[in-house]
């Protein structure tokens, strides 16, 4: 039983996409921790509930074939703001968010920071 549940958890992780503008954030990378973490002796790996882990994969498997959405068709591409789907993927970037975070940085901080470190090149001179 866990061999067979095993592989379809592999199998889902293969198919899963990453998102390269949220690197190391986004659901494939923290579902294949998860996988790994959870099937630690791989195929080998004892499961001590199967019912809830069969449960796990239909949920995770549903999310990745959209289900809900294809269930429940969305009248607008925006949400209840008016944001539309690319703009809150543009936001959501790690590129993004790092641009914010530093501008949310104080004058004073960001002095301090520019004068704390120093360049390898001003030691060599």
């Amino acid at each position: 039983m866990a061999v067979t549940q095993y592989q379809r958890f592999l199998k889902l992780c293969e198919e899963w996409p990453v998102e390269e503008t949220k690197r190391g954030r986004d659901l494939g990378t923290f579902l294949r921790q998860r996988v790994a973490q959870a099937f630690r002796e791989g195929e080998n790996t004892q499961i001590s509930d199967p019912v809830t882990c069969n449960e796990m994969f239909e949920s995770i498997a549903k999310i990745h074939t959209n289900y809900y959405t294809n269930k429940y068709p969305h009248l607008k591409d925006t949400s209840f703001t008016g944001v539309t789907v690319e703009e809150c993927k543009l936001v959501l970037a790690t590129a993004s968010l790092k641009q914010m975070e530093e501008a949310k940085k104080g004058k004073w901080t960001k002095f301090r920071e520019k004068f704390s470190a120093k360049n390898p090149e001003e030691d060599s001179k």
